[in-house]
């Protein structure tokens, strides 16, 4: 009993020393998941007498890991710039004539290093608000989009990607509870991400495709 009543007591000295936590800078490290998607037009035609198609069923979205290390400067106002590794994608069906590719429902996964910086303001002690500019760094993919139009073209397919660093922001909302952080956040891209061309052909046409993600971490101010 008297080992039980020292480990409550700790817990307790523990937890009222980590409320009191709130200083000008913290470090520290975070993460989560992030749920996306990739929106836009949802028809591409090539030249006068070429091949349409259609993408379709573009709403469900992708689970993907993001995580890194944030700094924030400042406590009523701050700001907090991050180094996070995410995945990003979507999911949706390419059609052609009415049918679809073999692959059934493409499953669009990024690997991207990101670097949000975010315009804080505390609204009470444990509540904030934030938005601010992302830059987005494309590390790698997965190769889908190419193998569903391979599945219509026979490997005359080439997809390329339009913009390996991409523009866009991030707003949202976050709980802080000593070290301990919640943030939830909505992001979007100003940015297009996808370009198809066929049989290499520099008049190929091409179909705009943007990011979109809501995204939920964990973070710890390691000081």
């Amino acid at each position: 009993m008297k080992n039980v009543m020292i480990a409550l007591c700790a817990l307790l000295i523990s937890y009222s020393a980590s409320a009191q936590y709130d200083p000008a800078f913290r470090f520290g490290i975070k993460a989560g998941a992030n749920l996306s998607n990739i929106n836009g037009s949802n028809d591409l035609t090539l030249a006068p007498g070429g091949d349409a198609f259609n993408f379709k069923d573009n709403s469900d979205r992708s689970l993907g890991f993001a995580g890194g290390v944030f700094f924030r400067f400042g406590k009523t106002f701050y700001i907090q710039p991050e180094l996070l590794l995410s995945q990003k994608g979507g999911r949706f069906n390419v059609y052609k004539d009415g049918l679809t590719n073999s692959q059934g429902k493409v499953d669009v996964r990024f690997s991207n290093f990101d670097l949000p910086v975010l315009f804080g303001f505390r609204v009470a002690r444990f509540f904030r608000v934030n938005v601010g500019p992302m830059a987005s760094l494309r590390l790698s993919g997965n190769g889908k989009i190419g193998d569903s139009f391979d599945d219509f073209t026979g490997d005359n397919s080439d997809v390329m990607f339009r913009n390996r660093l991409a523009y866009g922001y991030q707003a949202g909302v976050g709980f802080d509870f000593g070290r301990l952080s919640l943030d939830v956040r909505y992001e979007g891209n100003f940015t297009e991400i996808v370009k198809v061309n066929f049989n290499n052909a520099t008049t190929a046409s091409q179909f705009g495709k943007k990011g979109n993600l809501f995204q939920a971490t964990l973070g710890y101010a390691i000081f």
